[in-house]
């Protein structure tokens, strides 16, 4: 465990080369890169922490769990380490807080890759209503207990299968596991109810990295469009696409994903 800015953190680091962080999504862990991350440690330096509130590491409310506290939580791990990414690897909200770290720290990653990044506020009644919603689920006590005690592994295949993507049955066991734990739930929820980017919408437009947004076909958390529509506003911002696979692709074809990255990592990866 590593104690940086209000967090005791549980980060798994591995590999020689350049620094290469890697954040997980919503409701993730750490176990989520279980396949890539080894694959990216032959090539880079992997900083991968389980973010505040989720899996091992622990939370301070609202302090850690908004945006804009979770990457200054991060920064300060880094820091702690120290350690200053040259790329930086975010998955779905994951990349959220990349985009924020590196819009807040002076000594950014050149390099920002959102895996399905949940980078823009869902559109329409999604938009208005899941934020309440997550207020008024983190608001009872009882919630995490209850999240915990329904994960049954019908329960959480049926979930992951709702996001496009196939896991493997060590995929499907490790994310049972992990919704079983009522504090990692409560991290979850924690997170979703203190979450807005709006904020990062209207200040993207200044980052300075290069983006690469990475976006599966069959994602059904996050639509893809939004990526292109991003896309369109930033002029370091650039889309791949991957046919056949969901919000998890990186779970589903990890080799895949490696490759890619060392790929748009480029120079850095010299």
């Amino acid at each position: 465990m590593v104690a940086a800015g209000g967090v005791d953190w549980h980060v798994q680091i591995m590999g020689d080369g350049p620094p290469l962080l890697l954040l997980h999504g919503t409701g993730a862990s750490t176990h989520s890169w279980r396949d890539l991350a080894p694959l990216l440690a032959q090539q880079f330096h992997v900083i991968a922490p389980d973010l505040p509130g989720h899996g091992f590491s622990t939370s301070q409310g609202a302090r850690t769990q908004s945006l804009p506290g979770m990457a200054r939580a991060v920064a300060a791990l880094l820091d702690t380490l120290g350690v200053t990414p040259a790329i930086a690897v975010g998955h779905s909200a994951g990349a959220a807080v990349a985009a924020r770290l590196a819009l807040d720290r002076a000594s950014a990653p050149g390099r920002l890759i959102a895996l399905n990044g949940a980078l823009t506020p869902f559109e329409g009644a999604a938009g208005r209503l899941l934020p309440g919603l997550a207020k008024a689920l983190f608001l009872n006590p009882f919630t995490p207990r209850y999240f915990a005690w329904s994960a049954t592994p019908a329960a959480v295949k049926r979930l992951l299968d709702g996001t496009g993507s196939t896991l493997d049955a060590r995929g499907v066991a490790l994310y049972e596991r992990l919704m079983r734990n009522a504090s990692h739930v409560d991290g979850a929820l924690t997170m979703m109810a203190h979450w807005d980017l709006h904020g990062l919408i209207r200040d993207l437009p200044q980052l300075r990295a290069a983006l690469d947004l990475i976006v599966a076909e069959n994602d059904r958390t996050v639509p893809p469009a939004g990526a292109w529509k991003l896309a369109s506003r930033l002029p370091n911002a650039h889309v791949h696409s991957v046919p056949g696979l969901g919000h998890l692709a990186h779970e589903e074809a990890p080799a895949l994903f490696a490759r890619l990255i060392v790929d748009l990592a480029g120079p850095a990866n010299a």
